[in-house]
């Protein structure tokens, strides 16, 4: 069995730098962006903040 490399869809923490693919989000099988979920996360799975698509000021 070859080892390939695969490419997500996900979100990405603009506090801590956590990664992640949400659950239950389609796969695109041409590689193009599948639609947007119907609600974004509330808060990053890692380090639990509220602003996690919000950058740090300053």
């Amino acid at each position: 069995m070859p080892l390939v490399k695969i490419t997500l869809w996900g979100y990405r923490c603009l506090r801590c730098g956590h990664q992640w693919v949400p659950r239950g989000i389609e796969v695109a099988e041409d590689g193009k962006k599948p639609p947007e979920p119907d609600d974004e996360p509330r808060v990053c799975p890692r380090c639990k903040s509220p602003y996690w698509n919000k950058p740090r000021k300053a």
